[in-house]
C-alpha cells in the first residue's frame, strides 16, 4: 500500500519560489554552479515592473574605467564583461557574471524597461553592490566594488529608480 503526503498549497507555494532553488539566469550560469568560479552571483531585488532585460556589467575596480565605454575598456584589453537577460515574469531574479581571475571589481545592474538598450534616465532602473541610495549625481566607483575570490561571490542589489528630478534614484516605495 502506497501512502501519499500532501503539502498545504501555500507551503508548496513557498517552496517552490525559495532563493535557495532559484533559477540563476544568464549566459554565465554555469560559472556560478557549486565549485565553479570565480563568479559574482546578483540578487535583484526592489524591481518597479517586470517588463524590459536586466543587464549586469563589469568594470575595472577603479574610478577612471568605471563606467567608461565598453569598446575603450576592450580596445586597452581591460576588464569588461557584460550579461543581458529578458526580465522573467515572476519569481526571483538572480544572474551570473563570470570574472576572468579573482580580485576587485566594480559591478553595475540596470534595469532596462523601454527596451531601447541605451540607459533611460527617466525609465530605466540602476543598483549596485552598496545599496546606497543614488540621488543624482554619478555614481562612484567605491558604491560599486565588489572582492570575487576564486568561488562564487553572492551580492543582494536593490534596484533604484528615479523617483523625482529633485531627489533623484531610490528604491521603490515599499521596499
Amino acid at each position: 500500500m502506497k501512502f501519499v503526503t500532501l503539502i498545504p498549497l501555500s507551503i508548496a507555494a513557498a517552496l517552490a519560489v525559495s532563493p535557495a532553488s532559484a533559477q540563476v539566469l544568464g549566459s554565465d550560469a554555469a560559472a556560478c554552479a557549486p565549485g565553479n568560479g570565480p563568479a559574482i552571483l546578483a540578487n535583484l531585488s526592489g524591481l518597479k515592473d517586470r517588463k524590459g532585460s536586466f543587464k549586469l556589467e563589469l568594470y575595472p575596480g577603479n574610478e577612471d574605467d568605471f563606467l567608461k565605454d565598453d569598446r575603450d575598456l576592450i580596445r586597452e584589453g581591460k576588464v569588461f564583461r557584460r550579461v543581458r537577460v529578458p526580465v522573467p515574469a515572476s519569481g526571483a531574479v538572480s544572474i551570473c557574471i563570470r570574472v576572468p581571475r579573482p580580485g576587485r571589481y566594480a559591478l553595475l545592474a540596470t534595469h532596462d524597461r523601454d527596451g531601447k538598450n541605451k540607459f533611460n534616465f527617466f525609465q530605466d532602473g540602476a543598483g549596485f553592490d552598496s545599496n546606497k541610495k543614488l540621488g543624482l549625481s554619478r555614481p562612484k566607483v567605491t558604491q560599486a566594488l565588489i572582492d570575487v575570490g576564486n568561488g562564487v561571490v553572492t551580492t543582494n542589489i536593490r534596484m533604484q529608480y528615479l523617483r523625482s528630478v529633485f531627489s533623484g534614484f531610490g528604491p521603490t516605495k515599499g521596499d
